[in-house]
């Protein structure tokens, strides 16, 4: 018997602890959309799992014991307009995050009627502008987008591709017939100029898009109306806002593409729910490898990394730092089986070499009723085209039988401040910006290539073109 109530207990705690490891955790915070204050005791409800939870004083909540699975979560709070956030992906293993934004409501409460007619639907207010709001889940799970952000927006309503070079293939935002150089983008605050791989150059545009979707917590499209501190704005304001790492344990996730294998870490620096988190990740195209297994000539190579670090100074301060940077490579390599036609039209192509970064800091500080932000970055862009003759490895830097070399370099610094203050219905921000902009060219043309006798002898020198220009302005 003895043995038997032992072994009972032993069973029930190895499957307790399997409970728990197939049960997910959900975390997160609520704030004030307006001031960005931190509501405490907001009720978060999982709709379908008899879950919940009220946030703490720093409006931060976390629940336990959720089974995987697809949920509705609903923050409410007296005085705030009630939200959900739908089709909520809970998994096992990594805690999943989310954060609500609540609007403040009315803020006195008549007489309470209850009554039930299961025929009327709950009448939600619409902006009057055009702006639109994609949710993470969204993102992924949107046919066809391949967790690509820009491909995912591309299908908004009012947003299309670019008439006559395949919609499907470049990720080009044209906006109510605007052009894809209208459009401004914004990761957490910080402009960025590039957000696609093999970017045409001051057009933003490419055939896939470089921002991780597991940085990312929700993306908002203004395409009329937008605030008058994004500046160059003609068509479209696109802002992506990203979530901060888990505070509580070091943790990641592996993600296998149709084009990509992408790897992603987050978790706190320092000690235990410390007052910094991070997020890291890693992306390598093996497009290269498909292409030359079918037997293609083309060969597109890229990388591309994405960092956040948040810290806390105190309960109203938040300092932020983020990075976005790319690596393409767009070559030629002769297939197997090929024509001396093919080779010559080969060795005739330039091959595109780019790379590109953006590094920002922003300092966040709450004040009564509103908030100020504080924003340095620098973007810089370099992008080159080389072309060879007899060249069939796309790889290869021979001099001597350059045709074609052109290398331009965008480089941005930006300052920014805004202040945001609310009084009861009235809003109204302030703010200055200043820039320094420069822009590098530098062009090598072969026009005559040499000509020597069979004893090397030069018979015929090279003629060549070549020209630079430099452009620095504040």
């Amino acid at each position: 018997m003895k043995h038997f109530i032992s072994f009972f207990a032993f069973f029930s705690i190895c499957l307790m602890q399997a409970n728990a490891q197939n049960t997910g955790t959900l975390t997160g915070s609520v704030k004030d959309k307006l001031t960005q204050e931190a509501l405490i005791g907001v009720t978060i409800r999982i709709d379908g799992a008899n879950l919940g939870g009220q946030t703490d004083v720093e409006g931060n909540f976390r629940i336990a014991g959720i089974r995987p699975g697809s949920y509705n979560i609903e923050a409410s709070y007296l005085g705030y307009v009630t939200q959900t956030k739908y089709n909520v992906v809970i998994t096992t293993g990594n805690a999943n995050q989310l954060n609500f934004e609540l609007e403040p409501g009315s803020k006195t409460l008549g007489e309470v009627v209850v009554s039930e007619n299961r025929s009327v639907r709950i009448a939600t207010v619409e902006t009057p502008l055009s702006i639109q709001n994609l949710s993470v889940e969204e993102i992924k799970s949107n046919p066809g987008g391949n967790f690509d952000i820009s491909r995912v927006v591309q299908a908004l309503p009012g947003v299309g591709g670019v008439a006559g070079t395949g919609g499907g293939f470049r990720n080009d935002l044209i906006i109510r017939g605007g052009g894809p150089s209208e459009n401004v983008f914004y990761l957490d605050g910080v402009e960025i100029p590039v957000i696609n791989h093999f970017t045409t150059q001051g057009a933003a545009g490419g055939p896939t898009g470089m921002l991780n979707v597991s940085f990312i917590e929700d993306a908002t499209l203004a395409s009329s109306a937008f605030n008058a501190r994004y500046d160059n704005t003609l068509s479209s304001v696109l802002q992506f806002r990203q979530r901060d790492g888990n505070p509580e344990r070091l943790q990641g996730n592996v993600r296998i593409g149709a084009s990509e294998t992408a790897f992603t870490l987050d978790g706190p620096l320092g000690k235990k729910n410390g007052k910094t988190t991070f997020l890291a990740s890693a992306r390598r195209s093996y497009l290269q490898l498909l292409f030359e297994a079918i037997g293609l000539p083309i060969r597109p190579d890229y990388w591309d990394f994405q960092y956040k670090v948040t810290h806390k100074i105190d309960a109203k301060t938040t300092l932020t730092a983020l990075g976005v940077g790319a690596i393409d490579e767009f070559y030629f390599e002769a297939p197997k089986e090929t024509t001396p036609e093919n080779l010559y039209i080969l060795s005739s192509v330039p091959g595109v070499n780019q790379w590109n970064y953006t590094q920002g800091f922003a300092l966040k500080r709450l004040i009564d009723n509103g908030f100020w932000n504080l924003t340095l970055s620098r973007n810089m862009l370099d992008n080159r085209l080389d072309q060879f003759t007899d060249n069939t490895d796309g790889r290869q830097r021979d001099e001597s039988k350059r045709v074609l070399g052109i290398q331009s370099q965008e480089i941005e610094n930006k300052l920014r401040f805004d202040l945001n203050r609310y009084a009861g219905a009235w809003k109204y921000s302030v703010g200055a910006m200043a820039q320094d902009v420069k822009y590098n060219n530098d062009a090598f043309t072969r026009l005559r290539a040499e000509v020597r006798d069979t004893a090397g002898t030069l018979i015929q020198p090279a003629v060549v073109n070549r020209f630079s220009t430099a452009i620095d302005f504040f």
